[in-house]
Parts: structure tokens; C-alpha cells; sequence
């Protein structure tokens, strides 16, 4: 069985006992979390798609992680004009551990 869910402005597919990195959510680890806009769940042959989200619908989880991700370098530069910018960036993630769906 696997849904889809909607989180952070990107759709994820997701299974029971799947670890997922989204992004950043309030909350400490060890809470539990519920993702409500399920856009499709899927269990075999039987396949639900809501329009837009599916009534009645649940994913439960519970946060393992806060974290950082990798550091992504972001450099502006223009030829013959001594013009350079570096920067960097860490974008702030919650990894869920997927524990039950609900349809």
C-alpha cells in the first residue's frame, strides 16, 4: 500500500515504514505528525485519487530528525567587470518515519 502526499509545496510517495526528508516542520523528535492532503492511495488493485485531496484520508508519522542538508554554493559572477559573489546555503529538513496510512 502507498499514498501520495503534499508537503512544503512538493508531492511525495510514501510507504508504510519509508523514511522521507521534507521540509522543515515544528516539532521535536520523537513527535507525531499527520499529513492530511493525501492526493492518491493506492493498495493493489484498489486505486484512490481525490480532486484535489482525498476526503476522510491519512498518513501518520512520527519526526526522527531536524536537520541541515548539504551546503549548496550559489556564485554571481560577470566577465570583465571584477563583479563576484559567493554564498552559501543549507536548506533546514525534518526526516519522517511513515507509519501508517489511512484511507
Amino acid at each position: 500500500m502507498y499514498a501520495v502526499v503534499a508537503s512544503g509545496g512538493k508531492q511525495y510517495r510514501v510507504q508504510e515504514g519509508d523514511t522521507l526528508k521534507i521540509e522543515k516542520i515544528p516539532g521535536e523528535v520523537g513527535t507525531d505528525v499527520a499529513f492530511d492532503q493525501v492526493l492518491m492511495v493506492s493498495d493493489g488493485d484498489d486505486v484512490k485519487i481525490g480532486r484535489p485531496v482525498l476526503e476522510n484520508a491519512v498518513v501518520n508519522g512520527t519526526i526522527v530528525e531536524q536537520g541541515k542538508g548539504r551546503k549548496i554554493l550559489v556564485f554571481k559572477y560577470k566577465r570583465r567587470k571584477r563583479y563576484r559573489r559567493k554564498q552559501g546555503h543549507r536548506q533546514l529538513f525534518t526526516a519522517v518515519k511513515i507509519g501508517a496510512i489511512e484511507a
